[in-house]
């Protein structure tokens, strides 16, 4: 890793530090102007295509796709994971229904801390085991709430299911068909690491504290339950249902254009061309409207899209294009999941991710840090002995 330059400097402050190298990882890499995105070396688009989740889970965290033998044995593992303790869903059920389900997930992973006997021994590599633990019991958490919230009964998961399958099973009640169960596979695939965002990037200062990974996992929720990260897709939905026919897209986004509002879905912070994520959702949106009897969503999306990057271009010069959540929006309602687990959803699949990273930071080798994170900032407010910057006694003020 190059020098960085000195803090105060104005190409280096003041932006979030975007454009900013903070680390080293083996784990994945965007490149936004050729629009790809790697899984340790590995494309996502054969990944998506012929891939399960299981075998990204293997790759992502322990750095290489599984043998036959080797993905059987992590199936197992899971499987012995694929729990909640009691304690944790009767925590759940003293929960008001209306609170927001990021917050319930994010109370209820330091919750599981409590209940992991490998705790004390957090310090070692053998975290590795938690966090497969982990990735087995958020999902479960979603579901459990999910129902809940709907005054049904918690669903055990099923020893014959996978990954995808189960959280659909848990959460809706039903065993999902193949089609439907390779559907969420896929979004899973898609959504399991992305470099450092937000989310990513807090798990892994949280991890370069020494602090326990249910920790990292859950600052990393937190991350993602802002608006700024998590809940685009979300947004997409709102806004295909707002403006509810093509006749009015161009009206409805000329309006947000005009007000300097964001076109949700459109533009990425990092891609500079389509999302390949978007490349892979697209088709599965198109197909399952069709199959579904009511095109009209994707038709609206299409106009959308079209009509946005034209008119982007010809009001700045520059076209923005489609991104991961312009497209998960309509595969997520058309499998019949809720608009307000969107977010969860992707928070399901990313804490793979997260996971990696946790374990890249604190035991990665020659990728590990050797210290904690720990910017500067340039302090700009006023100075001792200026007016108003006196101590005056209480008594005097």
């Amino acid at each position: 890793m190059g020098e960085q330059k000195k803090t105060g400097q104005s190409d280096t402050k003041n932006i979030g530090l975007r454009g900013v190298v903070v680390a080293d990882t083996t784990i994945s890499k965007v490149d936004g102007e050729k629009g790809t995105l790697i899984y340790r070396g590995y494309d996502i688009a054969p990944l998506a295509r012929d891939g399960c989740f299981e075998e990204v889970i293997n790759l992502l965290l322990a750095g290489n796709l599984p043998s036959a033998a080797e993905l059987a044995t992590l199936k197992k593992e899971l499987n012995k994971y694929r729990t909640l303790p009691e304690p944790v869903i009767a925590t759940m059920k003293t929960m008001p229904p209306r609170m927001q389900v990021m917050d319930v997930l994010q109370s209820m992973v330091p919750l599981l801390a409590m209940y992991d006997p490998e705790l004390p021994e957090a310090a070692s590599p053998d975290c590795y085991s938690q966090a497969l633990a982990l990735i087995c019991r958020l999902p479960l958490l979603v579901s459990a709430w999910e129902r809940l919230r709907h005054g049904l009964n918690v669903l055990a998961p099923r020893s014959d299911l996978d990954h995808a399958a189960n959280f659909l099973y848990t959460m809706q009640g039903e065993v999902p068909d193949d089609k439907k169960g390779r559907i969420m596979d896929i979004i899973l695939i898609l959504h399991a690491d992305h470099g450092f965002n937000a989310s990513t990037f807090t798990s892994r200062q949280i991890a370069s504290t020494r602090a326990h990974i249910h920790a990292a996992i859950a600052g990393a929720l937190g991350s993602l339950s802002g608006p700024l990260h998590g809940g685009a897709n979300y947004r997409v939905y709102k806004m295909l249902k707002e403006i509810g026919s093509a006749g009015r897209v161009q009206e409805y986004i000329t309006g947000l254009l005009d007000n300097h509002e964001r076109v949700m879905g459109m533009g990425h912070a990092v891609y500079q061309v389509t999302d390949p994520r978007a490349e892979i959702l697209g088709p599965m949106a198109a197909e399952l409207a069709r199959q579904a009897g009511h095109p009209e969503l994707y038709q609206i999306a299409e106009e959308v899209r079209e009509f946005t990057t034209a008119e982007m271009k010809r009001r700045k010069g520059r076209a923005i294009y489609a991104n991961v959540d312009f497209y998960s929006a309509i595969v997520n309602s058309m499998i019949g999941i809720p608009s307000d687990l969107f977010t969860p959803i992707f928070a399901v699949s990313r804490i793979v991710g997260w996971c990696a990273h946790y374990l890249e930071e604190r035991f990665g080798g020659a990728n590990a840090k050797p210290v904690i994170y720990r910017p500067r900032a340039e302090y700009t407010g006023r100075y001792c002995g200026l007016e108003g910057c006196r101590w005056v006694p209480l008594e005097e003020r």
